[in-house]
């Protein structure tokens, strides 16, 4: 196995490999989230959907290494690892942070691989240009802890466990960082589908602000509103799996 082979298993996570598929889907985790949050998407994807799951450095088994700066940085990285998977059609789904990552994953690969997305699943997130003074990076440890209870983001035992605390914490931290401090920069819109997905009592993202994500595509656009707030996903599961395969799956039948 290469040095390149070894890198792209730092990155690229297959729970339920479907090397037969045909079709990829790509998962961004949301601020200090890790690859696993996508293991039930993984499991739940109908046979033609083959699931990849982004591992950011900073977290897990790479803990070790320091964590991407910015969000362009971080695009940069995922859609040169990426590269080896544009073989098939390939869709990305962003949760929060992951979302305004997946908009900039995209925007790369079309520019300089030409290629463009079946879809661009926009999960929690208000559209790229939409933008709100955030600053939880520059909170103290008790701040950030308060606003992943208020947000409901992270597992309670993590949060109840103060060495699981002190590893998490600066990946956290990272991540708020490299979101909050992200600047859009207009340019020409995407040419795939764009479907929003947004809780209706997300204190991060109102429906107005998903709904903007109209204006970054000349595909289609489709808003879904859930009940719920940031993490609404986690009780929508099944909602969500079938907002994914009516979009995926009728491309590939014709």
């Amino acid at each position: 196995m290469t040095g390149k082979d070894e890198e792209n298993k730092l990155w690229v996570r297959r729970f339920n490999p479907r090397d037969d598929s045909g079709l990829r889907l790509v998962c961004l985790p949301h601020a200090g989230g890790s690859a696993s949050f996508y293991l039930p998407v993984a499991h739940a994807a109908p046979s033609p959907i083959d699931v990849l799951a982004i591992q950011y450095p900073g977290r897990q088994d790479r803990r070790r290494e320091p964590s991407v700066a910015t969000i362009p940085e971080l695009a940069d990285e995922v859609a040169r690892v990426l590269e080896p998977w544009l073989d098939q059609p390939l869709a990305l789904f962003g949760h929060s942070m992951g979302a305004t990552l997946a908009f900039e994953v995209a925007r790369r690969l079309e520019a300089r691989h030409g290629v463009v997305l079946e879809a661009l699943f926009a999960s929690g997130r208000r559209a790229p240009s939409r933008h709100r003074e955030e600053n939880v990076h520059r909170l103290g440890d008790d701040g950030v802890i308060a606003e992943l209870k208020r947000l409901s983001g992270t597992d309670s035992q993590v949060l109840g466990d103060e060495d699981l605390l002190r590893m998490v914490l600066p990946a956290i931290r990272a991540d708020y960082r490299a979101v909050e401090t992200y600047v859009y920069e207009p340019g020409e819109r995407l040419r795939c589908p764009v479907i929003g997905l947004v809780g209706d009592d997300d204190p991060k993202v109102t429906v107005d602000e998903a709904d903007s994500w109209r204006d970054h595509t000349e595909g289609v656009f489709d808003l879904h509103v859930f009940t719920g707030g940031h993490f609404y996903l986690t009780n929508h599961q099944a909602a969500i799996m079938k907002v994914i395969s009516d979009n995926l799956l009728p491309a590939r039948t014709g």
